[in-house]
């Protein structure tokens, strides 16, 4: 079944293996280089960047502001950008989809990793996901949420979001 459709829906059913060949593409088409954000950098942008507010979710403590989520979803993803966006302008970094991040997923690495842009793990069977999607419960949703799974597994509430490297 389709769960929102439309050019200003966010794609869905997706998982990490056609997010990185999107990435190749988008990169061949344009000769500039796109791709996944690392769980890091992700993250950073979430939180509002040197902009922080310190928000339990992406640009608000109240998840209705910024969120679509099992509490106010009608059953599918909606429309990108039509709740508030966090302090730097990024819209849905909270709710509608989890977003596929480059990163290996190790439930312990941030106990021992690097303190400046950790690039995860150099290996793993999983793949990170971030910011929660349409189907969750708020605590999905916050900014510090982190989840593994399977890169060639796409579900109802899994897309992704680009990061142009300069």
């Amino acid at each position: 079944p389709l769960y929102g459709v439309g050019s200003n829906y966010p794609m869905y059913y997706v998982n990490w293996e056609e997010a990185q060949e999107f990435c190749r593409k988008l990169s061949q088409l344009t000769g500039k280089t796109y791709v996944l954000p690392t769980e890091a950098q992700w993250e950073y942008a979430a939180r509002g960047g040197v902009k922080s507010k310190g928000y339990k979710y992406s640009g608000s403590n109240t998840i209705g502001n910024v969120a679509w989520y099992r509490d106010n979803n009608s059953s599918s993803t909606h429309p990108v950008a039509t709740k508030q966006p966090n302090e730097l302008g990024l819209y849905d970094m909270s709710g509608n989809v989890w977003e596929w991040c480059s990163d290996w997923y190790a439930s312990d690495y941030y106990y021992d990793s690097p303190q400046s842009n950790p690039t995860g793990p150099p290996t793993g069977s999983r793949r990170v996901l971030r910011g929660g999607g349409w189907i969750n419960f708020a605590e999905y949703c916050r900014v510090s949420n982190r989840l593994g799974n399977n890169p060639s597994f796409g579900y109802i509430h899994r897309g992704f979001r680009v990061v142009l490297l300069l």
